[in-house]
Protein backbone atom coordinates (compact mmCIF):
# COMPACT_ATOMS: atom_id res chain seq x y z
CA UNK A 1 0.00 0.00 0.00
CA UNK A 2 1.08 3.38 -0.47
CA UNK A 3 2.38 5.98 1.94
CA UNK A 4 0.42 9.47 2.54
CA UNK A 5 3.24 11.89 2.62
CA UNK A 6 3.26 15.33 4.19
CA UNK A 7 5.19 18.38 3.16
CA UNK A 8 5.88 19.59 6.45
CA UNK A 9 7.53 23.19 7.36
CA UNK A 10 8.50 23.27 10.86
CA UNK A 11 4.58 24.16 12.34
CA UNK A 12 3.45 25.96 8.62
CA UNK A 13 2.41 22.65 6.67
CA UNK A 14 1.01 21.69 3.27
CA UNK A 15 -1.56 19.45 3.47
CA UNK A 16 -2.13 16.55 1.36
CA UNK A 17 -5.15 14.74 0.92
CA UNK A 18 -5.83 10.78 1.42
CA UNK A 19 -8.77 9.16 0.29
CA UNK A 20 -9.97 5.74 1.98
CA UNK A 21 -13.09 3.52 3.01
CA UNK A 22 -14.47 3.10 6.26
CA UNK A 23 -11.04 2.30 7.45
CA UNK A 24 -8.57 4.53 9.09
CA UNK A 25 -5.56 2.88 7.15
CA UNK A 26 -5.97 5.23 4.04
CA UNK A 27 -4.53 5.31 0.11
CA UNK A 28 -3.61 8.34 -1.69
CA UNK A 29 -5.99 9.41 -4.51
CA UNK A 30 -5.10 12.91 -5.41
CA UNK A 31 -4.40 16.52 -4.03
CA UNK A 32 -7.72 18.59 -2.95
CA UNK A 33 -7.88 22.03 -2.34
CA UNK A 34 -9.10 22.81 1.08
CA UNK A 35 -12.28 24.52 -0.74
CA UNK A 36 -13.13 21.43 -2.03
CA UNK A 37 -13.00 19.37 0.91
CA UNK A 38 -14.95 21.76 2.48
CA UNK A 39 -17.47 22.13 0.37
CA UNK A 40 -21.82 21.87 -0.22
CA UNK A 41 -21.52 19.78 -3.46
CA UNK A 42 -20.00 17.06 -0.79
CA UNK A 43 -23.49 15.96 -0.11
CA UNK A 44 -22.28 12.75 1.65
CA UNK A 45 -19.26 14.24 3.43
CA UNK A 46 -17.02 11.99 1.57
CA UNK A 47 -14.14 14.41 1.55
CA UNK A 48 -14.47 15.53 4.65
CA UNK A 49 -14.28 11.82 6.16
CA UNK A 50 -11.00 11.33 4.14
CA UNK A 51 -9.51 14.47 6.07
CA UNK A 52 -10.81 13.51 9.40
CA UNK A 53 -8.95 10.15 8.73
CA UNK A 54 -5.86 11.66 7.10
CA UNK A 55 -5.58 13.01 10.39
CA UNK A 56 -5.65 9.87 11.74
CA UNK A 57 -2.47 8.79 10.15
CA UNK A 58 -0.34 11.48 12.43
CA UNK A 59 -0.61 9.08 15.36
CA UNK A 60 2.43 7.25 16.33
CA UNK A 61 3.57 4.08 13.38
CA UNK A 62 4.89 2.02 16.32
CA UNK A 63 7.60 -1.10 16.11
CA UNK A 64 10.06 -0.33 13.84
CA UNK A 65 9.15 3.25 13.35
CA UNK A 66 12.52 4.98 14.45
CA UNK A 67 15.21 4.97 11.46
CA UNK A 68 13.95 0.90 11.32
CA UNK A 69 14.20 0.60 15.08
CA UNK A 70 12.35 0.15 17.78
CA UNK A 71 12.19 3.24 19.86
CA UNK A 72 12.94 0.92 23.08
CA UNK A 73 16.29 0.34 21.85
CA UNK A 74 17.25 4.09 23.57
CA UNK A 75 16.69 1.91 26.86
CA UNK A 76 18.24 -0.86 28.74
CA UNK A 77 15.83 -3.52 27.03
CA UNK A 78 17.10 -3.92 23.44
CA UNK A 79 20.27 -2.55 20.91
CA UNK A 80 20.32 -2.73 17.08
CA UNK A 81 21.09 -5.47 15.81
CA UNK A 82 22.78 -2.83 13.19
CA UNK A 83 26.13 -1.21 13.75
CA UNK A 84 25.25 2.77 14.05
CA UNK A 85 22.12 3.30 14.46
CA UNK A 86 21.29 6.81 15.45
CA UNK A 87 18.12 5.52 17.73
CA UNK A 88 21.04 4.48 20.59
CA UNK A 89 21.83 7.72 20.63
CA UNK A 90 19.74 7.92 23.69
CA UNK A 91 21.54 5.60 25.52
CA UNK A 92 24.82 6.68 24.42
CA UNK A 93 24.48 10.64 24.97
CA UNK A 94 24.56 11.80 21.36
CA UNK A 95 21.62 13.83 21.13
CA UNK A 96 21.37 17.25 20.41
CA UNK A 97 18.84 19.66 18.77
CA UNK A 98 20.74 18.68 15.12
CA UNK A 99 20.15 14.81 16.23
CA UNK A 100 17.29 14.44 17.86
CA UNK A 101 16.25 10.27 17.04
CA UNK A 102 12.81 10.54 17.45
CA UNK A 103 12.00 14.00 16.45
CA UNK A 104 8.25 13.84 15.39
CA UNK A 105 7.87 17.85 16.04
CA UNK A 106 6.73 18.84 12.92
CA UNK A 107 4.46 15.33 12.78
CA UNK A 108 2.73 16.10 15.39
CA UNK A 109 1.82 19.87 14.58
CA UNK A 110 1.07 18.77 11.41
CA UNK A 111 -1.86 16.53 12.98
CA UNK A 112 -2.81 19.63 15.19
CA UNK A 113 -3.30 21.91 12.16
CA UNK A 114 -4.74 19.54 10.31
CA UNK A 115 -7.57 18.77 13.65
CA UNK A 116 -7.99 22.50 13.74
CA UNK A 117 -8.70 22.95 9.77
CA UNK A 118 -11.17 20.48 10.07
CA UNK A 119 -12.81 21.90 13.02
CA UNK A 120 -13.00 25.66 11.51
CA UNK A 121 -14.26 24.34 8.29
CA UNK A 122 -17.00 21.04 8.62
CA UNK A 123 -19.60 22.86 9.46
CA UNK A 124 -19.25 24.21 5.80
CA UNK A 125 -20.28 20.38 4.89
CA UNK A 126 -23.81 19.53 4.53
CA UNK A 127 -24.10 16.12 7.24
CA UNK A 128 -26.03 15.21 10.21
CA UNK A 129 -25.23 17.75 13.37
CA UNK A 130 -25.25 14.09 15.26
CA UNK A 131 -22.22 13.35 12.44
CA UNK A 132 -20.34 16.85 12.65
CA UNK A 133 -20.30 16.36 17.02
CA UNK A 134 -19.10 13.25 16.83
CA UNK A 135 -16.52 14.37 14.13
CA UNK A 136 -15.50 17.23 16.16
CA UNK A 137 -15.00 15.14 19.18
CA UNK A 138 -12.21 13.15 17.11
CA UNK A 139 -10.45 15.95 15.89
CA UNK A 140 -10.11 17.73 19.34
CA UNK A 141 -9.23 14.37 20.55
CA UNK A 142 -6.66 13.73 17.89
CA UNK A 143 -5.55 17.34 18.67
CA UNK A 144 -4.76 16.62 22.46
CA UNK A 145 -3.39 13.32 21.50
CA UNK A 146 -0.84 15.11 19.65
CA UNK A 147 -0.03 18.11 21.89
CA UNK A 148 0.76 15.03 24.07
CA UNK A 149 3.28 13.54 21.98
CA UNK A 150 4.79 16.92 22.19
CA UNK A 151 4.80 17.83 26.03
CA UNK A 152 6.17 14.35 26.84
CA UNK A 153 8.99 14.56 25.01
CA UNK A 154 10.12 18.52 24.96
CA UNK A 155 7.65 19.97 27.82
CA UNK A 156 6.01 22.93 27.43
CA UNK A 157 5.35 23.86 23.15
CA UNK A 158 3.44 26.32 21.95
CA UNK A 159 -0.41 26.12 22.19
CA UNK A 160 -1.90 27.19 18.59
CA UNK A 161 -5.17 27.02 19.77
CA UNK A 162 -7.60 26.93 17.35
CA UNK A 163 -5.47 28.70 14.37
CA UNK A 164 -4.59 27.47 11.12
CA UNK A 165 -1.21 28.89 10.24
CA UNK A 166 -0.44 29.91 6.13
CA UNK A 167 2.66 29.28 4.79
CA UNK A 168 3.58 32.91 5.13
CA UNK A 169 1.92 33.54 8.92
CA UNK A 170 4.47 34.76 11.21
CA UNK A 171 4.53 32.01 13.56
CA UNK A 172 7.22 33.00 15.90
CA UNK A 173 5.48 31.40 19.09
CA UNK A 174 6.56 31.58 22.29
CA UNK A 175 6.32 28.48 24.73
CA UNK A 176 3.99 27.88 26.99
CA UNK A 177 4.42 25.50 30.33
CA UNK A 178 4.61 22.37 30.77
CA UNK A 179 1.83 22.92 33.05
CA UNK A 180 -0.40 25.36 31.08
CA UNK A 181 -0.03 22.20 28.17
CA UNK A 182 -1.41 19.57 30.26
CA UNK A 183 -4.18 21.51 31.42
CA UNK A 184 -5.22 22.17 27.70
CA UNK A 185 -5.00 18.45 27.41
CA UNK A 186 -6.63 17.55 30.14
CA UNK A 187 -9.66 19.55 29.50
CA UNK A 188 -10.18 19.14 25.86
CA UNK A 189 -10.18 15.50 27.42
CA UNK A 190 -13.31 16.87 29.76
CA UNK A 191 -14.70 17.95 26.98
CA UNK A 192 -15.06 15.57 24.82
CA UNK A 193 -15.53 12.37 26.14
CA UNK A 194 -18.87 12.17 26.23
CA UNK A 195 -19.30 13.32 22.44
CA UNK A 196 -17.10 10.29 21.28
CA UNK A 197 -18.21 6.77 20.06
CA UNK A 198 -18.88 4.60 22.89
CA UNK A 199 -17.05 1.95 23.47
CA UNK A 200 -18.40 -1.23 21.62
CA UNK A 201 -15.77 -1.86 18.29
CA UNK A 202 -17.51 -2.55 15.16
CA UNK A 203 -16.77 -3.26 11.57
CA UNK A 204 -17.60 0.28 11.14
CA UNK A 205 -15.62 2.24 13.34
CA UNK A 206 -12.03 0.39 14.31
CA UNK A 207 -9.61 2.36 14.36
CA UNK A 208 -11.84 5.47 15.60
CA UNK A 209 -11.43 7.70 18.73
CA UNK A 210 -14.27 6.72 21.44
CA UNK A 211 -14.69 7.39 25.23
CA UNK A 212 -12.64 4.52 26.21
CA UNK A 213 -9.37 6.11 24.14
CA UNK A 214 -10.23 9.73 25.75
CA UNK A 215 -9.97 8.23 29.26
CA UNK A 216 -7.43 6.17 28.95
CA UNK A 217 -5.20 9.04 27.41
CA UNK A 218 -6.46 10.89 30.21
CA UNK A 219 -5.24 8.23 32.84
CA UNK A 220 -1.60 7.99 31.18
CA UNK A 221 -1.42 11.94 31.40
CA UNK A 222 -2.45 11.82 35.13
CA UNK A 223 0.18 9.14 35.88
CA UNK A 224 2.86 11.06 34.46
CA UNK A 225 1.76 14.07 36.07
CA UNK A 226 1.99 12.51 39.69
CA UNK A 227 5.35 10.67 39.26
CA UNK A 228 8.39 11.91 40.61
CA UNK A 229 9.48 13.94 37.18
CA UNK A 230 6.54 15.97 37.35
CA UNK A 231 5.44 16.04 40.84
CA UNK A 232 8.20 17.60 42.48
CA UNK A 233 6.73 17.92 46.06
CA UNK A 234 5.43 14.31 45.38
CA UNK A 235 1.64 15.59 46.10
CA UNK A 236 -0.52 12.96 47.14
CA UNK A 237 -3.51 14.38 44.95
CA UNK A 238 -2.27 14.02 41.80
CA UNK A 239 -1.50 10.02 42.91
CA UNK A 240 -5.39 10.77 43.70
CA UNK A 241 -6.21 11.95 40.56
CA UNK A 242 -4.11 9.05 38.68
CA UNK A 243 -5.83 6.52 40.76
CA UNK A 244 -9.16 7.78 40.28
CA UNK A 245 -8.48 8.07 36.35
CA UNK A 246 -7.41 4.80 35.56
CA UNK A 247 -10.75 3.63 38.16
CA UNK A 248 -12.95 5.86 35.18
CA UNK A 249 -11.95 3.65 32.48
CA UNK A 250 -12.01 0.35 34.81
CA UNK A 251 -15.63 0.91 35.65
CA UNK A 252 -16.62 1.46 31.76
CA UNK A 253 -17.05 -2.31 31.94
CA UNK A 254 -16.34 -2.19 28.41
CA UNK A 255 -12.69 -4.11 28.48
CA UNK A 256 -11.07 -6.79 30.23
CA UNK A 257 -7.63 -8.84 29.84
CA UNK A 258 -7.16 -10.89 26.41
CA UNK A 259 -7.29 -14.80 26.89
CA UNK A 260 -4.08 -15.21 24.75
CA UNK A 261 -0.89 -12.93 25.25
CA UNK A 262 0.35 -13.70 21.46
CA UNK A 263 -2.86 -13.61 19.72
CA UNK A 264 -3.53 -10.13 20.93
CA UNK A 265 -0.99 -8.24 19.23
CA UNK A 266 -2.65 -9.87 15.59
CA UNK A 267 -6.09 -8.75 16.59
CA UNK A 268 -8.42 -6.97 15.08
CA UNK A 269 -11.24 -6.84 17.68
CA UNK A 270 -10.04 -8.07 21.42
CA UNK A 271 -11.65 -6.96 24.77
CA UNK A 272 -7.96 -5.39 26.09
CA UNK A 273 -7.90 -3.32 22.69
CA UNK A 274 -9.01 0.36 23.92
CA UNK A 275 -7.46 2.18 21.01
CA UNK A 276 -5.36 1.77 18.09
CA UNK A 277 -3.89 3.05 15.12
CA UNK A 278 -5.14 0.69 12.01
CA UNK A 279 -2.96 -0.55 9.65
CA UNK A 280 -2.89 -3.29 6.44
CA UNK A 281 -2.13 -6.52 7.03
CA UNK A 282 1.91 -7.59 6.03
CA UNK A 283 4.65 -9.05 7.45
CA UNK A 284 7.23 -6.06 8.24
CA UNK A 285 7.49 -6.81 11.74
CA UNK A 286 8.49 -10.49 10.93
CA UNK A 287 10.51 -9.68 8.52
CA UNK A 288 12.54 -6.70 9.92
CA UNK A 289 12.86 -8.56 13.35
CA UNK A 290 12.52 -12.45 12.73
CA UNK A 291 16.29 -14.48 13.05
CA UNK A 292 18.29 -14.71 10.35
CA UNK A 293 18.68 -17.97 9.28
CA UNK A 294 16.37 -18.30 7.81
CA UNK A 295 15.52 -17.41 4.39
CA UNK A 296 13.54 -14.29 5.62
CA UNK A 297 14.40 -12.13 8.47
CA UNK A 298 16.47 -9.20 9.18
CA UNK A 299 16.87 -9.82 12.55
CA UNK A 300 17.20 -5.96 13.47
CA UNK A 301 16.06 -6.06 17.18
CA UNK A 302 18.32 -7.94 19.97
CA UNK A 303 17.09 -8.19 23.19
CA UNK A 304 19.11 -7.51 26.24
CA UNK A 305 20.04 -9.78 29.21
CA UNK A 306 19.21 -6.88 31.41
CA UNK A 307 15.40 -7.40 29.82
CA UNK A 308 15.76 -11.21 30.05
CA UNK A 309 16.58 -10.90 33.65
CA UNK A 310 13.56 -9.15 34.65
CA UNK A 311 10.88 -11.97 33.85
CA UNK A 312 10.19 -14.08 36.89
CA UNK A 313 9.84 -17.72 36.84
CA UNK A 314 6.57 -19.61 36.26
CA UNK A 315 5.51 -19.41 40.01
CA UNK A 316 6.01 -15.25 40.32
CA UNK A 317 9.65 -15.44 42.19
CA UNK A 318 12.25 -13.98 40.37
CA UNK A 319 15.26 -16.26 39.50
CA UNK A 320 17.64 -15.29 42.21
CA UNK A 321 14.65 -15.79 44.62
CA UNK A 322 15.18 -18.34 47.25
CA UNK A 323 12.53 -21.38 46.01
CA UNK A 324 12.23 -19.53 42.65
CA UNK A 325 13.63 -23.08 40.72
CA UNK A 326 15.96 -21.26 38.14
CA UNK A 327 18.50 -23.55 37.02
CA UNK A 328 21.67 -21.56 35.67
CA UNK A 329 22.61 -24.16 33.25
CA UNK A 330 18.98 -24.21 31.65
CA UNK A 331 18.03 -20.33 32.26
CA UNK A 332 15.31 -20.48 29.91
CA UNK A 333 13.26 -23.14 31.87
CA UNK A 334 9.63 -22.44 33.60
CA UNK A 335 10.25 -18.63 32.86
CA UNK A 336 7.33 -16.71 33.15
CA UNK A 337 5.32 -17.28 29.97
CA UNK A 338 5.52 -14.21 28.71
CA UNK A 339 9.28 -14.12 28.23
CA UNK A 340 9.10 -16.94 25.74
CA UNK A 341 5.93 -14.42 24.02
CA UNK A 342 8.32 -11.58 24.25
CA UNK A 343 11.85 -13.23 23.08
CA UNK A 344 13.46 -15.83 20.86
CA UNK A 345 16.36 -17.56 22.84
CA UNK A 346 18.43 -20.23 21.48
CA UNK A 347 16.33 -23.41 21.22
CA UNK A 348 12.80 -21.21 20.49
CA UNK A 349 10.54 -23.63 18.07
CA UNK A 350 10.15 -21.25 14.94
CA UNK A 351 9.61 -21.47 11.42
CA UNK A 352 9.62 -25.54 12.38
CA UNK A 353 13.27 -26.09 13.78
CA UNK A 354 15.11 -24.94 16.86
CA UNK A 355 16.80 -21.21 16.72
CA UNK A 356 20.41 -21.41 17.30
CA UNK A 357 22.07 -18.83 18.55
CA UNK A 358 24.96 -20.08 20.18
CA UNK A 359 28.72 -18.82 18.61
CA UNK A 360 28.26 -20.05 14.95
CA UNK A 361 24.89 -21.31 14.51
CA UNK A 362 22.60 -20.92 12.17
CA UNK A 363 20.70 -17.85 13.60
CA UNK A 364 24.40 -16.12 15.13
CA UNK A 365 26.54 -16.99 12.00
CA UNK A 366 29.13 -14.67 13.12
CA UNK A 367 30.63 -12.80 10.05
CA UNK A 368 29.87 -9.05 9.12
CA UNK A 369 26.05 -9.92 8.65
CA UNK A 370 23.45 -8.29 10.61
CA UNK A 371 22.84 -10.59 13.94
CA UNK A 372 21.90 -10.80 17.14
CA UNK A 373 24.14 -8.87 19.57
CA UNK A 374 23.05 -10.35 22.75
CA UNK A 375 21.83 -14.08 21.68
CA UNK A 376 18.42 -12.84 21.87
CA UNK A 377 15.72 -12.28 18.57
CA UNK A 378 12.29 -9.94 19.32
CA UNK A 379 8.94 -12.18 19.27
CA UNK A 380 6.30 -10.06 20.19
CA UNK A 381 4.08 -8.78 17.96
CA UNK A 382 4.58 -11.80 15.25
CA UNK A 383 2.38 -14.21 14.29
CA UNK A 384 2.26 -17.83 15.58
CA UNK A 385 5.23 -19.41 13.16
CA UNK A 386 6.50 -21.97 15.38
CA UNK A 387 5.37 -24.39 12.96
CA UNK A 388 5.42 -23.05 9.65
CA UNK A 389 7.25 -22.92 6.74
CA UNK A 390 7.20 -18.87 6.05
CA UNK A 391 5.77 -15.61 6.90
CA UNK A 392 2.14 -14.57 5.93
CA UNK A 393 0.54 -11.47 6.76
CA UNK A 394 -0.79 -10.39 9.68
CA UNK A 395 -2.73 -8.21 11.43
CA UNK A 396 0.04 -5.08 12.87
CA UNK A 397 -2.38 -2.75 13.84
CA UNK A 398 -0.54 -0.17 16.46
CA UNK A 399 -2.03 -1.04 19.88
CA UNK A 400 -2.00 2.97 21.66
CA UNK A 401 -3.92 1.92 24.53
CA UNK A 402 -4.70 -1.54 26.51
CA UNK A 403 -6.47 -2.66 29.22
CA UNK A 404 -3.23 -4.08 30.79
CA UNK A 405 -1.69 -0.79 30.72
CA UNK A 406 -4.62 0.80 32.92
CA UNK A 407 -4.40 -1.75 35.70
CA UNK A 408 -0.76 -1.02 35.67
CA UNK A 409 -1.56 2.57 36.12
CA UNK A 410 -4.12 1.90 39.00
CA UNK A 411 -1.71 -0.42 40.38
CA UNK A 412 1.00 2.23 40.68
CA UNK A 413 -1.14 4.96 42.04
CA UNK A 414 -2.92 3.14 44.42
CA UNK A 415 0.20 1.75 45.76
CA UNK A 416 1.62 5.37 46.37
CA UNK A 417 -1.34 6.41 47.98
CA UNK A 418 -2.40 3.50 50.46
CA UNK A 419 0.42 0.75 49.92
CA UNK A 420 0.24 -2.73 48.90
CA UNK A 421 -3.69 -2.89 49.38
CA UNK A 422 -6.26 -5.22 47.88
CA UNK A 423 -6.96 -3.01 45.06
CA UNK A 424 -3.00 -3.12 44.30
CA UNK A 425 -2.36 -6.80 44.67
CA UNK A 426 -5.87 -7.21 42.26
CA UNK A 427 -4.60 -5.69 39.62
CA UNK A 428 -0.92 -7.25 39.46
CA UNK A 429 -2.80 -10.64 39.71
CA UNK A 430 -5.17 -10.32 37.27
CA UNK A 431 -2.08 -9.27 34.86
CA UNK A 432 0.17 -12.69 36.12
CA UNK A 433 -2.74 -15.12 36.81
CA UNK A 434 -3.62 -14.09 32.42
CA UNK A 435 -0.03 -14.03 31.67
CA UNK A 436 0.35 -17.91 32.89
CA UNK A 437 1.87 -17.26 35.95
CA UNK A 438 1.01 -20.11 38.76
CA UNK A 439 -1.32 -19.16 41.84
CA UNK A 440 0.89 -21.44 44.25
CA UNK A 441 -0.84 -22.45 47.55
CA UNK A 442 -1.76 -19.25 48.58
CA UNK A 443 -3.01 -18.01 45.78
CA UNK A 444 -0.36 -14.57 45.52
CA UNK A 445 0.57 -15.38 42.24
CA UNK A 446 4.83 -15.06 43.46
CA UNK A 447 4.04 -11.60 45.42
CA UNK A 448 5.54 -12.20 48.46
CA UNK A 449 3.10 -12.30 51.62
CA UNK A 450 3.81 -9.11 54.21
CA UNK A 451 5.21 -7.00 51.03
CA UNK A 452 5.83 -3.31 51.77
CA UNK A 453 5.43 0.15 49.77
CA UNK A 454 8.79 0.24 48.60
CA UNK A 455 9.30 -3.07 47.01
CA UNK A 456 5.60 -3.48 45.81
CA UNK A 457 6.97 0.06 43.64
CA UNK A 458 10.10 -2.11 42.52
CA UNK A 459 7.56 -5.43 41.67
CA UNK A 460 4.95 -2.63 39.64
CA UNK A 461 7.72 -0.94 37.78
CA UNK A 462 9.36 -4.43 37.08
CA UNK A 463 6.29 -5.98 36.27
CA UNK A 464 5.29 -2.81 33.56
CA UNK A 465 8.60 -3.44 32.39
CA UNK A 466 8.14 -7.15 31.05
CA UNK A 467 4.28 -6.48 30.57
CA UNK A 468 4.67 -3.42 28.35
CA UNK A 469 8.10 -4.60 26.58
CA UNK A 470 8.46 -3.12 23.36
CA UNK A 471 5.20 -1.30 23.52
CA UNK A 472 7.34 2.25 24.02
CA UNK A 473 6.50 2.22 27.71
CA UNK A 474 9.76 1.57 29.25
CA UNK A 475 11.30 4.69 26.98
CA UNK A 476 9.07 7.56 29.15
CA UNK A 477 8.32 4.94 32.03
CA UNK A 478 12.96 5.31 33.05
CA UNK A 479 12.13 9.29 32.55
CA UNK A 480 8.74 9.62 34.54
CA UNK A 481 10.16 7.54 37.79
CA UNK A 482 13.69 9.77 37.35
CA UNK A 483 15.50 6.07 37.15
CA UNK A 484 17.10 6.83 33.29
CA UNK A 485 20.43 8.36 35.07
CA UNK A 486 20.93 4.63 37.23
CA UNK A 487 19.44 2.07 34.34
CA UNK A 488 21.32 3.42 31.90
CA UNK A 489 24.80 4.11 33.49
CA UNK A 490 26.15 1.03 33.66
CA UNK A 491 26.79 -1.31 29.93
CA UNK A 492 23.94 -3.30 28.74
CA UNK A 493 24.52 -7.04 28.83
CA UNK A 494 24.05 -9.94 26.44
CA UNK A 495 24.34 -13.47 26.71
CA UNK A 496 27.35 -15.84 24.86
CA UNK A 497 26.68 -18.89 24.24
CA UNK A 498 28.51 -21.62 23.13
CA UNK A 499 27.12 -25.66 22.06
CA UNK A 500 29.37 -28.22 23.78
CA UNK A 501 30.72 -31.43 22.30
CA UNK A 502 27.92 -33.14 23.95
CA UNK A 503 24.79 -30.96 22.55
CA UNK A 504 24.76 -28.83 26.24
CA UNK A 505 25.38 -25.47 26.10
CA UNK A 506 27.20 -23.06 28.18
CA UNK A 507 25.95 -19.68 29.18
CA UNK A 508 27.80 -16.40 30.20
CA UNK A 509 26.87 -13.20 30.62
CA UNK A 510 28.46 -10.63 28.62
CA UNK A 511 28.74 -6.69 28.41
CA UNK A 512 27.55 -6.02 24.56
CA UNK A 513 27.10 -1.95 24.68
CA UNK A 514 27.37 1.48 26.30
CA UNK A 515 25.24 3.26 28.40
CA UNK A 516 25.85 6.52 29.29
CA UNK A 517 22.70 9.14 30.54
CA UNK A 518 23.13 12.57 31.50
CA UNK A 519 20.57 13.33 34.10
CA UNK A 520 21.47 17.54 34.18
CA UNK A 521 19.36 17.71 30.11
CA UNK A 522 18.51 14.23 28.94
CA UNK A 523 15.02 13.26 30.69
CA UNK A 524 13.83 15.68 28.15
CA UNK A 525 14.53 16.17 24.18
CA UNK A 526 16.65 18.80 22.76
CA UNK A 527 14.41 21.62 20.71
CA UNK A 528 14.98 21.01 17.39
CA UNK A 529 17.79 22.92 15.98
CA UNK A 530 16.03 24.19 12.48
CA UNK A 531 13.07 25.40 15.23
CA UNK A 532 15.90 27.53 17.15
CA UNK A 533 16.82 28.80 14.32
CA UNK A 534 14.07 30.05 12.60
CA UNK A 535 11.77 31.51 15.90
CA UNK A 536 13.71 33.83 17.96
CA UNK A 537 10.79 33.16 20.41
CA UNK A 538 11.75 29.58 21.08
CA UNK A 539 13.78 28.37 24.20
CA UNK A 540 16.01 25.47 24.10
CA UNK A 541 15.56 22.86 26.85
CA UNK A 542 18.43 23.31 29.44
CA UNK A 543 21.71 21.87 28.89
CA UNK A 544 21.90 21.84 25.21
CA UNK A 545 23.47 24.19 23.54
CA UNK A 546 22.26 24.01 19.54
Amino acid sequence: MKRIKNIITGLSLVVIIASCSKSIETEPLERIGEDLVFDQIDKNADYAKQFLNGTYLQLPDGYNRVFGNFLDVGTDDAVSSENGSIVEGFRTGLVSGQNVPDNTWARNYTGIRRANMFLSKIDLVPTTPELKIQWKAEARFLRAYFYFELVKRWAGVPLVGDKIFGLNDNVNLKRNTADECYDYILSEIEAVKNLLLPETVTDQNIGRANKGAALALKSRILLYRASPLLNHNADPQKWTAAANAAKDVMELGSYGLGTDFIALFNAVKNKEIIFMKEQAQNQSVELSNGPIGYTEGNGTTSPTQNLVDAFPMKNGKMPQESGSGYDAADPYKNRDPRFGATIMFNTTQWLSRPLETFNGGLDRPGGSRTQTKTGYYLRKFMGKFENSGTYSNQNHHVILFRYAEILLNYAEAMNELNGPVNEVLDAIKAIRKRAGITAGTDDRYGIAAGITKDQMRKLIINERRIEMAFEEQRFWDIRRWKIAEQVLNSPLKGMNIVKNVDGTFSYTILDIAPAVFDASKNYLFPIPYSEIQTNPNMTQNPGYTY
